[in-house]
């Protein structure tokens, strides 16, 4: 029977990501109208066919709607409005 347990950098099943609570916190101190500026944002590129927009604006949909979100499109939604947040501040 093979070792399933796993390595030390190694997430194990089911197991979220450790930066995830820090993106999700990061989040949350966006204000909520700013946020649903995003949402329309991640919209228009969507209906473009942008993957991000599809991927990011249904991630937040969800997030704003309270349902569940796994931590690899929270820790993506958090990456691009982080640097959506740094591109408007040059």
């Amino acid at each position: 029977m093979p070792d399933t347990k796993p390595t030390r950098g190694t997430l194990a099943e089911r197991e979220p990501h450790p930066m995830a609570e820090e993106a999700l916190c990061y989040l949350s101190r966006i204000p909520y109208d700013k946020l649903l500026q995003y949402q329309g944002v991640f919209a228009s590129c969507a209906i473009e066919g942008n993957r991000v927009g599809e991927v990011c604006g249904e991630t937040l949909g969800r997030l704003l709607d309270k349902e569940p979100v796994s931590d690899r499109y929270l820790l993506g939604l958090a990456w691009m409005i982080r640097d959506m947040e740094e591109e408007g501040n040059d």
